[in-house]
């Protein structure tokens, strides 16, 4: 067992002449809750695509518990992405096959007690689910593995308030706690009080990286202030506001 979960070293991913990763140096050690934080188009989920093996770095090296991301990492790794990604006509019950087939690590009773919690019956069908039912039925599978790094793609955004307090409350107490959960986001103010860590991403370069509570010491100010201040900033150079 590597003694970090993630290792990243000058990861470059390009599409044609564009950079959404531009030479990212990360290392994620273990049993923590890390936001990777950063507004739209600055590399989280492409960050988070490499570490899944859904795509292939253009340079440099990523590596789950100290191995090349592939088959055997994929193992190690439960990934919610940034949309349901599953057929309308599928049940619930047929959700958890799935997964129980899939995945050795999912805990088939933990999964059925969250969806008992959100009303989800076997029998109910994705169609007949309202978008945060749809969310939190996700997350509920996810979240139902005992994974060694849990990869969070905006798993609260667009829901209202009420979902995602279910949603981080679902995160905190049932990761594996010897696992890394990282959460990618750009509402720092819902999640800021569950981390540990935080990563700024801006233009597909790691710019900050640091305990939360080292974070507001040195600063003096909440991570959510220091995101706005450091991207507000951007935003006025680059002449976008």
């Amino acid at each position: 067992m590597d003694e970090n979960i993630v290792t990243c070293a000058g990861l470059v991913k390009a599409y044609g002449p564009k950079r959404a990763l531009a030479g990212v140096d990360l290392e994620l050690g273990r049993g923590k809750i890390v936001g990777l934080l950063g507004p739209n188009g600055s590399g989280k989920t492409t960050l988070i695509k490499l570490l899944c093996g859904l795509l292939r770095p253009t340079a440099g090296t990523v590596l789950v518990d100290g191995k090349p991301v592939g088959p055997e990492t994929k193992a190690l790794v439960s990934y919610l992405p940034d949309r349901m990604y599953f057929a309308d006509w599928m049940k619930a019950e047929d959700l958890l096959k799935l997964f129980a087939d899939f995945y050795a690590d999912f805990d088939w009773h933990k999964c059925t007690a969250m969806c008992d919690r959100l009303g989800v019956g076997p029998k109910d069908r994705i169609k007949t689910m309202s978008k945060g039912t749809k969310e939190k039925l996700q997350l509920a599978l996810v979240m139902s593995r005992k994974a060694q790094l849990y990869l969070l793609d905006e798993p609260i955004a667009g829901v209202d308030p009420a979902a995602r307090d279910f949603i981080l409350n679902t995160i905190i107490n049932n990761y594996n706690e010897a696992g890394t959960v990282v959460i990618s986001t750009h509402l720092i103010g819902d999640i800021e009080q569950v981390l540990d860590e935080a990563v700024f991403l801006k233009e597909g370069q790691v710019v900050l990286h640091d305990a939360v509570d080292a974070i507001r010491e040195r600063e003096g100010k909440s991570v959510d202030a220091l995101f706005r201040e450091t991207f507000r900033t951007a935003a006025w150079e680059g002449g976008t506001i």
